[in-house]
């Protein structure tokens, strides 16, 4: 008994006893319900064995009794009530052992089934606890990925207030930081993280690639001689890779999680598995007062929408949907728990709402800066005079408006910073922009298989020390940044 007990529970002493009872055994509710049930073999079918187990169960409850026994012409159903303080003594309660067996009883039987018991009852409640245990740990999970997803959308207030009931608190300013680990292991990663800082890092299972880890670490500098955390789970777990950001306000956590998924890329060529951003400033801090007028006036009708149903998506829903899928592309479903079909009614939705076509690289780089921009507090200074411009031949209205933009000085300055290590060299990157950021039209253009333009491409990620293949991916500053420099050329 105490060998099923440990390694079968409670399924497999039902199955031994059924056999040891040549009938039926399980466990039924004092209502007479069956919870769990186990035969003799696949087939045995034991007549009106519901009626004989309500009929025994309601009596058992009724009286009152330790043991109960309900006869008909062919077998005999005998019950237990399990739980109690001692063995000997149920709790009415609790569920009850009933075993339907063919008459006579089995010398014997009677005996084994009251020592039975209390194994039975210690593995039910086992079972029970760890069933109530993983329904806490999927709540906490859960609670920690809402959690994340408020900071990505730039919900701080909301996000501190649920964070308030779970620890560690939210620091700020913060790294992100996110862990790369093999199939299966990201529990005991997690384990390591908390050791590795003290259990002071915010640490979320990432709801989009099953195999990363998502640290919101604080930020400042460890203590002299003091290895900082993400460098000792590089160390530790010989499997996992590590990309960490800047140091960003708790405010600007969707940035951190961008530069730490480009650094991510970079870790995996590296012997260390470990890298930390260190490029160039976001896009959206260049822009000045003028891009910060743009991005109003692009995102105000989204801004403004009323939904026509109570069901409907309001603006807000549709800005987190936007910025969700500008990240993460189709994987989007599973960080908005929602259906594909959903997903793309509402990208439909956005797109006939701001004028934008969301299957072209050019706009969905318009709007990625947008939401940027709109999520980065103004810089204080003096607003610059509008500078003049057309919209350049194939390019939408609103990428047209933004051109204006990217010819500021500071703009140009951050795309020659953006593209520096690829200048002179950049067809792959220029082609690949060119054919949407698909890699079989690119592929084709270039004159070269699928499989060289994805090497090709890697290389890339290394040289430009940014993310190109999975998302996030940097496709969107690359457009604004070579879009920018070619306008520079043409002025």
């Amino acid at each position: 008994m105490h060998r099923l007990t440990r390694t079968g529970g409670t399924a497999e002493l039902l199955r031994w006893l059924a056999g040891r009872a040549e009938g039926w055994a399980g466990l039924v509710g004092p209502d007479g319900t069956v919870l769990h049930a186990a035969a003799r073999t696949a087939g045995a079918m034991v007549p009106d064995v519901a009626g004989l187990v309500a009929e025994g169960a309601s009596a058992l409850t009724e009286r009152g009794v330790q043991a109960y026994s309900v006869d008909t012409g062919a077998y005999t159903a005998l019950l237990f009530p399990l739980g109690g303080s001692s063995p000997g003594v149920g709790d009415l309660g609790a569920p009850v052992l009933a075993v339907v067996t063919p008459r006579p009883v089995a010398a014997g039987l009677a005996t084994l089934l009251a020592d039975v018991v209390l194994p039975l009852s210690l593995c039910l409640q086992a079972e029970t606890l760890a069933r109530k245990r993983r329904r806490v740990d999927l709540a906490e999970s859960r609670g920690r990925e809402a959690v994340l997803h408020l900071l990505m959308t730039g919900q701080l207030s909301i996000a501190q207030q649920v964070a308030g009931a779970l620890r560690p608190r939210l620091p700020d300013p913060v790294r992100v930081c996110v862990v790369e680990c093999s199939g299966g292991g990201r529990d005991e990663v997690a384990r390591v993280c908390v050791d590795a800082d003290g259990g002071r890092s915010w640490i979320v299972r990432c709801p989009v690639y099953a195999r990363h880890l998502i640290l919101v670490m604080p930020a400042e500098a460890p203590e002299p001689g003091a290895v900082p955390p993400d460098e000792t789970v590089a160390a530790r777990v010989g499997d996992c890779v590590v990309g960490v950001s800047e140091p960003v306000p708790l405010a600007d956590t969707a940035t951190g999680y961008r530069q730490a998924f480009h650094a991510l890329a970079v870790a995996r060529e590296l012997p260390s598995r470990h890298a930390r951003f260190g490029v160039s400033p976001d896009s959206a801090l260049v822009v000045g007062p003028a891009g910060h007028r743009w991005a109003d006036e692009l995102l105000n009708p989204l801004l403004t929408h009323v939904p026509r149903r109570a069901q409907d998506p309001g603006s807000q829903e549709l800005l987190a949907t936007a910025a969700s899928w500008l990240a993460f592309s189709s994987h989007a479903t599973g960080h908005l728990k929602v259906h594909r079909n959903t997903l793309a009614a509402r990208l439909r939705l956005i797109g006939e709402l701001l004028g934008l076509d969301l299957h072209r690289l050019a706009d969905q780089a318009a709007l990625d800066l947008a939401l940027r921009v709109r999520s980065t507090p103004a810089p204080a200074c003096t607003p610059e005079p509008a500078q003049s411009g057309s919209p350049a031949s194939g390019t939408s209205e609103a990428a047209g408006g933004l051109d204006a933009i990217l010819v500021r000085p500071a703009v140009r300055d951050w795309a020659d910073q953006q593209l520096a290590p690829v200048l002179g060299a950049e067809e792959t990157l220029r082609t690949w922009v060119r054919c949407e950021g698909r890699i079989g039209p690119a592929a084709a253009e270039l004159g070269i298989s699928v499989p060289g333009a994805r090497k090709r491409l890697t290389r890339l990620e290394t040289v430009l020390q940014r993310s190109l293949l999975r998302p996030p991916s940097a496709r969107y500053d690359l457009w604004l940044a070579l879009r920018s420099r070619d306008l520079a050329a043409a002025a």
